[in-house]
């Protein structure tokens, strides 16, 4: 091949985005005996961090699209695990608020980050490697955050 930076083994991203999707996997035995998915589970964190909570904040904690998340947040409410309504300050806004079913499904999910370490750690991998990828990562997500904001800006008419 003479492009080489087109071969899939090249990639920057590829494997972080073949790891994001394994870890996502390793999350769906737990998940599952909740009825969850990974974006619903995503969904409650940010809930029982901070319960009452406007659909644009949720969308920026977790990095979703408005027209993504409505779906799922209607999905949780058929589930009983949130309610939707209309801010009284602004209504244009919606906030979203667990009921006492959602709030109870936080004992159940406890353990869930733990398991999942536990799970990434091997003889290679320690504790400080995970956090050290953490942080790294962290700090490309604020970076991408401003670059595709100003390339969004510099494309719109």
């Amino acid at each position: 091949m003479d492009d080489p930076q087109l071969k899939l083994d090249n990639q920057i991203c590829f494997p972080i985005y073949s790891a994001s999707r394994l870890i996502t996997k390793a999350y769906k035995p737990f998940l599952e005996k909740m009825g969850l998915t990974y974006p619903q589970y995503l969904i409650l964190i940010v809930l029982w961090e901070d319960d009452k909570l406007s659909v644009n904040k949720i969308t920026e904690r977790i990095m979703l699209n408005t027209n993504t998340l409505s779906p799922l947040l209607q999905r949780m409410e058929k589930m009983e695990l949130l309610h939707r309504k209309r801010s009284i300050q602004d209504e244009r806004s919606v906030v979203v608020q667990l009921t006492e079913k959602g709030k109870q499904l936080k004992s159940e999910a406890r353990h869930i980050p733990e398991k999942l370490l536990s799970a990434l750690l091997t003889e290679n991998i320690k504790l400080s490697d995970v956090l050290h990828l953490k942080q790294m990562l962290n700090e490309w997500i604020d970076i991408l955050t401003v670059k595709t904001r100003n390339i969004e800006l510099a494309q719109s008419p």
